[in-house]
């Protein structure tokens, strides 16, 4: 039987990842620090994927087990017969689980085993799976790293589905949308590409990562940190005020028009792809929380993540930028204390003064057209709100 380990056993290890890999006829292992999560796996060997959407549907994952990831259970298990390693552990935490990948693939070499091995990051992150491979060989001797390359292929993907919290009688199960898109680059992939439901190969993931940045991620990230400007609880909320409404819309056509100068996007299919990404957010089956989705301003921040980079973009292309101004400038405005990293940002803020942190985090300098405009709309945002 196919086995596949799934490092991550969250919601989207479970809701997306893990169930295509497991109605596509894996042996799903998930691997997780939470041992009551991998107790509950064990013990109730199955759970059920909930879609709610416009059509309702659900479906049961059965054929699973669980490990900890925090002992040696993972490395053995990739060390078995393993043939392909998915996560969604997000960015943070994938130079941690390098850590026993690269032990198996050590075992692997040891026991001179010529199975292929194909690992995916199944991470909201530009190009997940190099960041991870790099990581593992930071690990590996050069004897290893040989074996690596010949017998372990690291392939990056482009992930999208919304996967909310929700609340069933079974713990374990999960609600998603029914949009999914899970596109994976043939170039990292060793040996025969299978057929896993839902899941594209393609041979340039460039467009996609970017059309998913510049979109889903984009639009979903001001909308959320607008709305929770406004005191708004979900994104179904923020998205139905007007005036975030048409913003948010107005931000992703901006980025919609880099993307087409860049890429040659057909114009009318791309701006048909972002009325279903727009038309997503106010799916009312998804009580997704604008504070999570607003988590972690400064990652968000950052030159290639999901507001500088489309900004950036279409401006240096000459586009009008001026709704995509308002994602920067609300991000900087997200106070949070239970999130580590608004914490940090409010701080630096309040310490050296917005100036600073809106260079040290996005990159931009004084000098640049952005930089004064993105300051403009803080403080306009700030006046709106007192």
């Amino acid at each position: 039987m196919k086995r596949a380990i799934m490092i991550g056993a969250g919601n989207i290890g479970r809701g997306f990842i893990g169930a295509l890999l497991e109605k596509s006829g894996y042996h799903v292992v998930f691997a997780d620090v939470a041992e009551a999560l991998i107790s509950a796996i064990n013990e109730r060997k199955s759970y059920t994927v909930h879609i709610q959407d416009k059509v309702q549907d659900q479906w049961t994952v059965t054929n699973i087990s669980g490990i900890s990831s925090a002992g040696p259970e993972l490395a053995e298990a990739i060390a078995g017969d393993c043939e392909l390693i998915t996560t969604a552990v997000g960015l943070r935490i994938l130079p941690i689980v390098a850590k026993p990948i690269a032990a198996g693939i050590k075992a692997r070499k040891e026991a001179g085993s010529t199975q292929l091995l194909n690992v995916v990051a199944c991470e909201n992150a530009v190009r997940g799976t190099s960041q991870l491979r790099d990581a593992v060989y930071s690990h590996l001797s050069p004897e290893e790293t040989a074996y690596a390359d010949q017998y372990v292929g690291f392939a990056d993907c482009a992930v999208d589905r919304i996967v909310p919290k929700a609340s069933f009688e079974n713990p374990l199960d999960v609600a998603v949308e029914q949009y999914t898109e899970w596109d994976v680059e043939k170039g990292g992939w060793k040996g025969e590409l299978p057929e896993i439901q839902g899941c594209s190969f393609v041979d340039d993931l460039s467009a996609y990562i970017e059309r998913k940045l510049f979109t889903l991620n984009s639009g979903h990230a001001i909308c959320a940190y607008l709305g929770t400007l406004k005191g708004c609880r979900t994104i179904v909320e923020s998205i139905a005020d007007p005036a975030i409404g048409h913003l948010v819309y107005r931000a992703m056509c901006e980025s919609g028009e880099g993307l087409i100068k860049k890429f040659g996007f057909d114009p009318d299919a791309h701006h048909a792809y972002i009325d279903r990404i727009f038309a997503r957010f106010q799916n009312p089956f998804l009580e997704d929380e604008t504070a999570r989705v607003a988590r972690e301003p400064i990652r968000k921040l950052a030159p290639t993540d999901r507001l500088i980079k489309p900004l950036v973009t279409a401006f240096d292309y000459g586009l009008c930028v001026d709704h995509l101004i308002f994602g920067a400038a609300a991000a900087l405005r997200f106070d949070c204390p239970e999130d580590e990293q608004s914490a940090e940002m409010i701080a630096k803020i309040k310490a050296e003064g917005v100036e600073k942190a809106l260079t040290a985090y996005t990159g931009l300098e004084p000098s640049s057209p952005l930089f004064g405009r993105i300051l403009d709309v803080y403080r306009a945002l700030r006046t709106a709100e007192k």
